[in-house]
């Protein structure tokens, strides 16, 4: 199969040609991290408009790079939810012109999942149940995954989601829009003897679950008084990989399961790759995430991953698909 993959749920506009669920014949992505640096976070209506004007050079990229004609492609895969509505408005309105113009069947698919497929990307063998764990910019969630499209939620955020909490607190230290690797950059020069200035997040809580919002607060007292902005860095990392970790032990513990795999904008950082992968190693799991950083982030080969799988299984939709901000359509 070949599969035209969409994805446009917030910043970046991406188009990828995946084959069989696994090989990348070709993955184009605009970022438009540029657009909304200005404002030091995303502007959704600069965002759709930045889509619309995108994504036909985009596609016309992608096609040429791989070689395949429109009429080779076996379907469309493109993700409907969760997102900002008129960022994923753009994409399911191009899905829905190839599928008319080329009479492709489409595949709407959720963002969040296809974030789990990246790694099949690489020759990872999704094999049920999993535990997936989810680190991004607008997601920070711990999940049961038993089946394609069955996914149940074993821990979410209760407010912010950790890369939002990267930028915010990277953005009060000066060091620009996105500021996840900015912030890792630092915090990585500094003495890992050295005390750390926050205090932990949730120590006890009566069910996991993630909250980030009380460490920009605690990151605005420390910068007001003076601390040393590597130490904060450093101290900042520390404290929210603590939490990540003690959620993923409670989740796995709970379900019994210990295959997991784990995705989002943030794996890109190593240092949460190495605890994670520290941690995997003393209690005997499985821990799974792409190597490569650019599947970690938003990209259309996930999605094209995934909606190999639907497409395979006959799940089809009509052009009326919704787009949804939730999971839930």
């Amino acid at each position: 199969m070949l599969v035209l993959g969409i994805e446009s749920s917030c910043d970046e506009t991406s188009i990828a040609i995946v084959r069989d669920g696994r090989q990348i014949l070709s993955v184009k992505t605009y970022s438009q991290i540029a657009e909304h640096a200005p404002f030091q976070g995303v502007v959704p209506e600069i965002a759709s408009r930045s889509h619309l004007e995108k994504i036909n050079f985009i596609y016309e990229s992608a096609m040429e790079e791989s070689g395949v004609q429109p009429g080779d492609l076996s379907g469309i895969a493109v993700a409907n939810r969760p997102g900002l509505p008129g960022s994923l408005l753009m994409g399911a309105q191009f899905a829905r012109c190839l599928s008319l113009v080329y009479d492709l069947p489409i595949a709407p698919v959720d963002h969040v999942e296809a974030h789990f497929y990246a790694p099949c990307l690489e020759g990872f063998e999704m094999e049920y149940p999993l535990i997936g764990l989810l680190l991004s910019g607008g997601n920070s969630a711990v999940f049961e995954i038993q089946d394609l499209e069955d996914l149940r939620i074993l821990a979410d955020t209760h407010d912010d989601a950790l890369g939002e909490a990267y930028d915010k607190c990277a953005s009060m230290l000066g060091l620009g829009f996105p500021g996840g690797p900015a912030l890792e950059a630092l915090a990585a020069r500094c003495d890992s003897s050295v005390p750390l200035l926050l205090p932990p997040l949730l120590r006890e809580m009566p069910e996991p679950r993630f909250s980030f919002s009380g460490i920009k607060t605690a990151v605005q007292k420390a910068i007001r008084a003076g601390a040393d902005p590597t130490t904060l860095a450093y101290s900042f990392q520390e404290r929210t990989v603590e939490l990540v970790l003690r959620v993923l032990v409670r989740c796995v513990e709970s379900s019994g399961c210990q295959k997991i795999v784990a995705g989002g904008g943030v794996l890109a950082n190593a240092n949460l790759r190495g605890r994670l992968d520290e941690l995997a190693n003393k209690a005997g799991w499985t821990i799974v995430y792409p190597q490569s950083r650019a599947l970690c982030t938003d990209n259309a080969a996930m999605v094209a991953a995934l909606g190999t799988r639907l497409l395979s299984g006959r799940k089809r939709a009509g052009l009326d698909f919704p787009v949804s901000s939730s999971r839930s359509t």
